[in-house]
């Protein structure tokens, strides 16, 4: 049985997971209409790996007794500076996830649950992915600076990665 107060955190973490599919969705219909159909394509699945991470939760929240909450969402930004300051939003976006998951172990510390403990062992672990991928992405692009051939080939490239 959860805790009122790892329910509401892990409640918290819903709306987070929720808001990240949101956002790498309006991240992708934004590249796509650029032409930047690999980028899209990319973010494309990036928001539907976000949106399992939400299942994830509730599934959980309510089997451990609890009750998953789905929240409402606000509306993520249509448009964007460019590919850099995208993908910057991005990587600053999952160090900020990584940070909210860790504060949650740390709660479920506190409050000696070990069974939500193990099982945020696996966001842990994809959070470090995440963040390492979006690194990646960055360093790339510092590489292309402003270069539109390295643009293109950038676009073309990140269609084969898996998100």
């Amino acid at each position: 049985m959860l805790s009122t107060k790892i329910e509401k955190a892990l409640n918290q973490q819903v709306l987070l997971e929720a808001e990240s599919s949101q956002v790498y969705l309006a991240m992708a219909s934004w590249a796509e209409v650029q032409g930047y159909e690999g980028i899209g394509g990319f973010l494309y699945k990036h928001s539907d790996e976000e949106r399992m991470h939400m299942l994830k939760l509730v599934k959980f929240i309510n089997e451990r007794g609890g009750h998953a909450v789905i929240p409402a969402l606000k509306q993520p930004a249509p448009k964007y500076t460019g590919i850099k300051a995208l993908f910057q939003q991005v990587l600053d976006h999952e160090i900020h996830v990584s940070s909210e998951i860790n504060k949650l172990v740390d709660i479920c510390l506190k409050e000696k649950d070990y069974t939500t403990h193990n099982f945020l062992q696996w966001y842990v672990s994809e959070q470090i992915e995440e963040e390492a991928l979006a690194r990646k992405i960055m360093d790339k692009l510092k590489l292309i600076g402003d270069d539109k051939a390295g643009h293109y080939m950038f676009d073309r490239d990140l269609a084969t990665i898996q998100a």
